[in-house]
């Protein structure tokens, strides 16, 4: 039942965030009618079509339902602020990412267990993604892979693909990397079509997947356009949230059994340093008294990275031309008729995971592909599709999926409505330029293949590709977060892990973590499904108990 005014003041779970971890966590926790569940956003409704239509991808950002996130400026990218989108309405990011279906490597999982977090090795965590999955195509095919009947459909677009993104999966054999149509099933190498969270040429975010058909339970109450002041704690122990009521006083909410933080792993830090649970000198820099010192609180922050590799071509069937104001009403036109045409897909249509350095070993690099180009110069903004070029061509995004460089999220002031502090440190560690460059090479290598011959007129980008000095001054021009933020509230044992292996706090109870801030180490894709998978998890445990 959803409300906007604050007036129930107690309930026995709270979970602050709907977003991919939160809608899924109010979904199965109030699945059990004895429990009370309250679920409070910052941001508000879903109900924009533009959050539900695929190819509204480009609209979406620097709006009411984007925290428009900016990072600190970053020495190894010219000093450069990136820009970091975070999803501000019901389903979070997954109301506004580009929708891309991807589990990541198996390996991941089973080193997240060898760092001392018993039950996330890749065999434990599979049933959890398996659970929520409906399938379309390899349900049926690989059913021990694949889940069919959950709340999340996966599937293939299936009204509207380019020839550029044909060419590119060609090329990329002709290039040497192997043909995988599914890279989320039993080997994850290979180039393919993507994978995405969509249903019925829509966009299917957690809200719409788990939240909606949960709603009309009286055990579960949500709350939009509310601020979090701070976690109530005493005798160490959650007991509540203290809640900003817009001009009227603060307002204490309390919790019987957990409040659970899913507001990902910008947020999720920012609030527990709200709420005194940090690095001492921190919180004490900001005026705000220590509950508990804990120094891994905003730290181990890490991000996927990418750049272009780009040509215009020599046909009109990509995305920019559809940038023109005829075009866009056009393809609307498609769209509301027939569910057909360009805003039935995303951003990404296509990619590839392979391993730079040995092919046969796991994949360590990422080459996505976009209909679509930035053009020649660096006088564009990618969030902004306005201000790309109206004639077409295509992208390959070298992607560090692996990234050494470490950063954090810190606070600068106590007010919850200060942005925190964003600090990753890009390409801090002199490895993930060389991996940066190195992919690079390998997009290029892909792009000159015969299979784009027929589209390909002119390689823009990088302008200059005739030394390695040039193609690192490309990378730092062009450098953009994937904005896939994680890491900042590590599971894990030791002096910096902030949660155990079951997302309680240490020192804290009552009190758990589920976003992609727990994760002790970013995995090597695209993090929605993961995060989809630890909340999945993180409900299991919490019911079991």
């Amino acid at each position: 039942m959803a409300k906007n005014r604050i007036s129930i003041k107690s309930h026995d779970f709270i979970i602050v965030g709907a977003g991919s971890a939160g809608c899924v966590l109010a979904n199965r926790l109030s699945s059990d009618p004895s429990n009370s569940v309250l679920l409070i956003e910052a941001g508000a409704s879903d109900k924009d079509y533009l959050l539900h239509i695929p190819g509204a991808y480009g609209k979406l950002f620097r709006k009411p339902y984007d925290w428009g996130y900016w990072t600190e400026p970053q020495k190894n990218a010219n000093n450069r602020k990136l820009y970091i989108p975070r999803g501000k309405t019901l389903g979070g990011c997954s109301s506004v990412n580009a929708m891309a279906y991807v589990r990541g490597n198996k390996k991941d999982y089973d080193e997240w267990a060898s760092m001392g977090n018993a039950g996330w090795s890749f065999k434990e965590v599979l049933p959890y993604f398996t659970k929520s999955e409906n399938n379309e195509q390899y349900a049926k095919l690989d059913p021990g892979m694949h889940g069919q009947g959950g709340e999340l459909n996966i599937t293939f677009a299936k009204k509207f693909r380019t020839p550029y993104a044909t060419a590119f999966v060609a090329a990329g054999m002709q290039a040497g990397i192997p043909e995988n149509s599914d890279y989320n099933g039993r080997h994850q190498t290979g180039i393919s079509f993507l994978q995405f969270s969509t249903k019925d040429e829509k966009r299917l975010s957690t809200a719409s997947a788990f939240l909606k058909p949960a709603k009309s339970r009286k055990n579960l109450t949500v709350l939009t356009g509310v601020l979090v002041n701070k976690i109530e704690i005493k005798n160490d122990r959650a007991i509540g949230m203290v809640l900003n009521n817009g001009p009227g006083a603060p307002v204490e909410v309390l919790a019987h059994k957990e409040v659970i933080l899913s507001a990902g792993a910008i947020n999720s830090p920012q609030v527990m340093m709200l709420s005194g649970i940090g690095a001492a000198d921190e919180l004490k820099a900001n005026n705000i008294p220590v509950v508990m010192e804990m120094p891994g609180v905003g730290k181990n922050l890490q991000d996927h990275l990418f750049f272009s590799v780009s040509a215009i071509s020599q046909q009109q069937v990509g995305l920019n031309h559809g940038i023109k104001a005829f075009n866009q009403l056009k393809d609307l036109t498609k769209y509301y008729l027939r569910k057909s045409g360009p805003l039935t897909i995303g951003v990404l249509e296509a990619v590839a995971f392979l391993n730079l350095d040995n092919a046969s070993d796991r994949a360590n690099f990422q080459l996505q592909f976009a209909p679509l180009h930035p053009g020649k110069g660096y006088d564009y903004d990618l969030y902004d599709l306005t201000t790309l070029p109206t004639y077409d061509g295509f992208t390959i995004l070298p992607s560090l999926v692996n990234p050494s460089s470490r950063g954090y999220v810190g606070i600068k002031s106590k007010d919850p409505r200060v942005a925190p502090v964003i600090q990753p440190n890009f390409l801090k560690e002199e490895s993930d330029l060389e991996m940066l460059l190195k992919g690079g090479k390998k997009a290029l290598e892909v792009m000159q293949q015969s299979a784009f011959d027929p589209f390909r007129k002119e390689v823009i980008a990088p302008p200059d590709r005739n030394s390695d000095d040039a193609w690192v001054q490309h990378i730092r021009n062009s450098l953009e977060t994937i904005y896939h933020p994680v890491g900042t509230c590590q599971m894990g044992l030791g002096e910096m892990a902030v949660v155990d292996h079951e997302l309680r706090v240490h020192g804290i109870k009552g009190l758990r973590i589920v976003d992609a801030s727990i994760m002790p180490k970013i995995i090597t894709g695209n993090t929605n499904a993961p995060v989809i998978m630890i909340a999945e998890k993180a409900a299991d445990m919490i019911l079991s108990k």
